[in-house]
């Protein structure tokens, strides 16, 4: 599956078009955890379309994934460091700390359900003390009307809920919800982790996630282009461990 999506995504984020449109048309799902919820390469690569046709430039990756999920692909004004862009991101992604005000905030709103596809992880609130299981009692025990609170809103609201002891935020976003060409928001300062599948992963408070569940302004950024000339070094994945995976995803390809 993952395979899969790289080369679609790659097809539609350099420009060629090695797949057909019908190919573009088929529903595949955004998780294994839900249902319903689709990747819509086809109207990422149209906007790409019109961005191209308006800029007339090369675009680096992380402008492809930015710019397919423009609200308005033809009226938005696009001026690296000045503009605000309306977007449409895929997802969010909020930690039991910053998810409990943000979803008390989403409530004010008299919404009966997100209309972006939503997650709370229960992570940030289990000290590590002693060890695994006891911790996370401590934490159970601790937290519980937090906790019950989360698991109560979020089914409430549609939203997906991981338990304490389910994993961390940013491991869990990577493996069940990343996928090349996405544009996640997450209240982590490790959300940009998902950039090791080719999210574009960007972190923020939990007032904006609350703003996601419409749109996500977003300034245009001054880009980075990174060269890599002679490789990446022998260990040097290893060596800088997660950290490594996205470090060189903001420039690269152009085209």
């Amino acid at each position: 599956m993952i395979s899969t999506r790289l080369a679609r995504a790659g097809a539609l984020l350099s420009g060629t078009r090695a797949y057909a449109t019908d190919v573009l048309d088929k529903k595949v799902e955004m998780t294994n955890q839900e249902t319903g919820h689709y990747i819509n390469y086809k109207k990422m690569s149209e906007n790409l379309d019109i961005v191209r046709s308006r800029l007339q430039r090369p675009l680096t990756y992380s402008e492809k994934v930015l710019y397919s999920h423009l609200d308005d692909p033809h009226g938005q004004d696009i001026q690296r460091g000045v503009s605000y862009l309306k977007l449409r991101p895929d997802r969010v992604a909020c930690q039991d700390a910053t998810a409990q005000m943000a979803i008390l905030q989403f409530m004010s709103a008299g919404m009966d359900r997100v209309q972006t596809p939503t997650t709370v992880h229960c992570d940030h609130l289990i000290e590590a003390q002693v060890g695994g299981e006891k911790d996370l009692a401590r934490a159970n025990d601790i937290n519980k009307e937090v906790y019950d609170f989360l698991a109560s809103a979020t089914a409430k609201y549609n939203i997906g809920f991981w338990k304490p002891g389910s994993g961390i935020i940013h491991q869990i976003v990577l493996e069940n919800y990343a996928f090349p060409g996405g544009l996640i928001i997450g209240t982590d300062s490790h959300t940009p982790n998902a950039g090791g599948l080719a999210t574009a992963a960007i972190g923020v408070g939990g007032a904006d996630a609350v703003d996601v569940g419409a749109h996500h302004c977003h300034e245009a950024a001054e880009f980075l282009h990174v060269r890599v000339r002679r490789g990446m070094g022998q260990g040097r994945l290893a060596g800088r461990g997660r950290g490594a995976q996205h470090e060189v995803l903001g420039g690269g390809h152009r085209g």
